[in-house]
């Protein structure tokens, strides 16, 4: 009887040894037409006739999944830990490169739910050829055909609710009929562009012309999250990944949608707060002679309550106002949309006194909502007479800059709104000379510093008396200045904390 030959070692399984990935080497080399891979990343197999025996084949066939897991959760790890959907689409264009063997490629945001936003990131390619290769119809690109979906593989109704009969839900008439979820296109490999059939004449051009010849394109996509874009990547020579290297980079690929659907959902809620907090604001800054305004407003991933208002009142006066109402979120916005409108209903009435203002204020605020407490400072101005007269509930007192001083508007100690039973301070008058500018800024531009109260207060009067002589002309001139002197790397909106306002207004 013939005994049974050993079993010959499958073409993915042997290969020679690359550098290791958490100890266990490399099963999946680069093909010999692109760069190497990226550090701990696996490449394919070539093919051998060498003989195991099936024990040691077994070992080995183990150790090449433990390091294809490996490989995957570390470059997942490195995906989880982006917080931006640029950072996580460059992320998943590198890692994918280094999984296919590919050098150069580009990733398409393109929600399908037409929502936005939309963006396009490049690899090893400028500018001006994600340009080009966006001239080549959307029809014959492969990433264009994925994004506007394939007929072979995302039917017409793919993805929709499929027809109820009629009076299905109704009592008696049963269940309505079952959901169909989202089908994913499969991906695009495009070998040889100069020979593959039914491709667009520009489509060869562009790949002549940026020097690559073959590519690879993944839908961003999944069954739960639908389509968020798509990914491809070029290789300098015809070429195509093997089934493990498509079997690798899909699994990757939907990791990185779901991630990507999630920073997504992030990105629009930010979207959403940061549109509110607009809306609440006034839309455009008021003209009055004798006095020009500016303002900047910068906020943070949640919106915060920090709000300003400038109002025109009879007599050629002006209203200015900056305030902060405790919390982020939208319940603080829309806290801080009811205590502005409030404010200027005191402010037309009342506007010549601002300690009554604020009074009628906090006792709003007290009864109507107990649980919350805000910041305040409004100042009644005429600018003919060049004379402010102000009040501040617990804020920081203005800042007056000019050419001859700098200094903080001396006001008495105060607590914020709704946090006595009955608040009254004494008010403050000042007469800023001739080409002075009035800064009113709420907490949040001293406390994004991340120093200590007194540290912050230093800094700021240092930033306001550094502004150069030829911008002080320019409330908005000044306003930068300061700005870009306390917050030299502007507001990371990533970054939770209080919103930024600081109000400038110049007096002629």
């Amino acid at each position: 009887m013939a005994s049974n030959a050993p079993v010959g070692k499958p073409t993915d399984m042997s290969s020679p040894r690359l550098p290791k990935v958490a100890g266990i080497d490399s099963t999946v080399p680069a093909p010999p037409h692109t760069v190497a891979p990226l550090p701990g990343v696996p490449s394919a197999a070539p093919p051998s006739d060498a003989a195991l025996p099936p024990g040691v084949l077994i070992q080995d066939r183990l150790a090449s999944w433990v390091s294809d897991l490996t490989t995957l959760h570390e470059l997942t790890e490195r995906l989880i830990k982006t917080d931006s959907l640029d950072g996580a689409l460059r992320e998943m264009l590198g890692a994918g490169a280094a999984l296919v063997g590919a050098r150069r490629g580009m990733a398409v945001l393109e929600p399908a739910d037409g929502l936005g936003p939309t963006s396009t990131i490049g690899l090893g390619l400028a500018h001006a050829d994600l340009g080009t290769i966006e001239t080549v119809p959307r029809g014959s690109g492969s990433y264009g055909r994925l994004l506007d979906g394939l007929p072979e593989a995302d039917p017409p109704g793919a993805g929709l609710p499929e027809a109820d009969p009629p009076g299905a839900g109704l009592p008696g008439n049963g269940p309505t009929a079952p959901r169909r979820p989202a089908r994913v296109p499969e991906p695009i490999a495009i070998r040889d562009v100069r020979t593959e059939e039914g491709l667009d004449p520009r489509h060869r051009e562009v790949a002549a012309r940026l020097g690559y010849a073959a590519s690879y394109a993944l839908p961003l996509a999944t069954e739960e999250a639908g389509r968020l874009g798509a990914a491809v990547w070029l290789y300098d020579e015809p070429a195509e990944p093997d089934e493990r290297r498509r079997h690798l980079i899909g699994l990757y690929g939907r990791f990185a949608t779901e991630h990507l659907a999630r920073l997504l959902q992030v990105e629009r809620a930010r979207a959403r707060v940061a549109t509110v907090a607009e809306e609440l604001l006034p839309s455009r800054l008021p003209r009055v002679p004798g006095v020009r305004l500016a303002v900047r407003h910068l906020t943070g991933p949640q919106g915060g309550g920090d709000w300003y208002d400038a109002l025109p009142l009879p007599e050629g006066a002006l209203g200015l106002a900056v305030g902060s109402v405790s919390g982020t979120g939208p319940s603080a916005l829309a806290a801080m949309g009811r205590l502005r409108a409030s404010l200027r209903a005191y402010a037309v009435m009342e506007g010549e006194d601002p300690v009554a203002v604020l009074s009628d204020l906090e006792l709003l605020l007290r009864l109507t909502e107990p649980a919350r407490s805000a910041t305040a400072l409004f100042a009644y101005a005429e600018p003919a007479q060049r004379r402010i007269v102000l009040a501040g509930a617990g804020h920081a007192p203005p800042l007056v800059v000019g050419d001859h001083r700098t200094e903080f508007v001396e006001t008495s100690l105060s607590a914020p709104l709704g946090m006595l039973t009955c608040w009254e301070a004494p008010s403050v008058e000042l007469s800023p000379a001739p080409g002075e500018t009035v800064l009113l800024y709420t907490d949040g531009l001293l406390r994004r510093t991340g120093d200590a109260t007194d540290r912050a207060f230093a800094r700021l009067h240092a930033a306001a008396s550094s502004v150069p002589r030829a911008d002080r002309s320019d409330p908005g001139a000044v306003a930068d200045h300061v700005l870009r002197t306390l917050l030299p790397g502007g507001l990371d909106p990533a970054v939770e904390g209080e919103d930024v306002v600081l109000l400038a207004a110049r007096f002629e």
